[in-house]
C-alpha cells in the first residue's frame, strides 16, 4: 500500500513523497489503523550528532523531536509565521524521553511526531525516532502551553489550528507524571549564567539548553534511559541559573534556580525506565 507523506527534499522545500506501508509503519500496533496525521522525515546521524562513543547524545535526539514539531507546523501553515502574526506561542511545559537505543554515527533514522490532544490552552504531542529497519529507537510524550504574548495571558488553539492538526491516539507508553519532585539532599553547584547562545527565536532559553545545562552535573559513565522536564519560568539573556543537585543510585535530579530560589527548570534523569 502506498500513502503520501510529507518530507524534506535537497532544495528544502516541502513535498509530498509517496512510501510503501510496511507493517513496522502500522504504527505502535495500537488498532491497527494507519496514522494520516502523522508527520515523519528521514536523516543519516552526523559526527557533529554524536558522543565519545559515536552515539547519538540525548541532546541531538531532543533536537531531532523539536525540529520534526517545527517542520509540521510550518508545512501546515501554522507554523512561526501565522504565530508571530497573531502574537501567540507555543511554549514548552514539559518533556518525557524514554531511549531503547541511541542510534549511532552514519546509521539511518526517521523521526516522527504527532498532536494527540488539546485542552484548553494546553496541547499534547508524542514523538518518535526509529531505524530504517522499523527498530524503536526512542519516544516521547510532551505538553505544550500556548500564550497570548499581546496580552500576556493563555490562549486557547484558533480554529485554524484545531482544523489543521489532525488528533491521533497517543503513543502507548508508560506515562510518568508531569510533575518532578526535587528531595532535600542536594548540593548547590557552580552558577550558569545565561548567554546569546542558549536563547532560541523567542529570546528566552530553548528547552533544549536547560536540559544540556543540566547534564553537567550527571555522574561519569550515567547512562540515560529517561529524561524528564518540567519547565516553570523563562530565561533570558544575563540571568544566573543555579544547580541544585540530588544524584541517588541510578538517578540524578537537577533543578536550574534563581539567585531567590525559583526554578526555572527541573530535570530528571534515569538509568531505568
Amino acid at each position: 500500500m502506498i500513502r503520501k507523506k510529507w518530507g524534506i527534499h535537497k532544495t528544502g522545500i516541502s513535498k509530498p513523497y509517496e512510501i510503501g506501508l510496511r507493517d513496522s509503519e502500522r504504527l505502535f500496533l495500537g488498532k491497527g489503523k494507519h496514522r494520516e496525521a502523522m508527520y515523519t522525515f528521514k536523516s543519516q546521524i552526523r559526527y557533529s550528532e554524536c558522543d565519545s562513543q559515536a552515539r547519538l547524545t540525548l541532546a541531538a535526539l531532543l533536537n531531532y523531536f523539536q525540529d520534526s514539531s517545527t517542520f509540521q507546523s510550518e508545512f501546515l501553515g501554522v507554523g512561526g509565521r501565522y504565530l508571530k502574526e497573531n502574537n501567540l506561542v507555543w511554549v514548552l511545559s514539559s518533556w518525557q524521553i524514554v531511549v531503547n537505543r541511541y542510534p549511532e554515527l552514519c546509521e539511518e533514522v526517521e523521526t516522527g511526531t504527532f498532536p494527540y490532544g488539546f485542552k484548553g490552552c494546553f496541547g499534547y504531542r508524542n514523538f518518535f525516532m526509529r531505524t530504517s529497519g522499523g527498530e524503536m529507537l526512542a519516544r516521547a510524550n510532551s505538553l505544550w502551553t500556548l500564550l497570548n504574548l499581546e496580552q500576556q495571558t493563555m490562549a486557547h488553539p484558533t480554529q485554524r489550528m484545531k482544523e489543521a492538526y489532525e488528533i491521533e491516539e497517543k503513543l502507548p507508553m508508560e506515562y510518568a507524571p508531569r510533575k518532578i519532585i526535587v528531595p532535600d539532599n542536594g548540593v548547590f553547584e557552580e552558577p550558569v549564567v545565561v548567554k546569546k547562545h542558549h536563547l532560541d527565536t523567542n529570546h528566552h532559553v530553548n528547552n533544549g539548553q536547560f536540559v544540556d545545562m543540566a547534564m553537567n552535573s550527571l555522574p561519569e559513565g550515567f547512562y540515560i534511559r529517561q529524561m524528564r522536564a518540567e519547565y516553570r519560568m523563562q530565561a533570558h539573556l544575563g540571568d544566573e541559573l543555579i544547580p541544585y543537585v540530588v544524584r541517588s543510585p541510578g538517578l540524578c535530579v537537577v533543578s536550574l534556580g534563581s539567585p531567590a530560589g525559583k526554578p526555572y527548570a527541573v530535570v530528571e534523569f534515569a538509568e531505568s525506565m
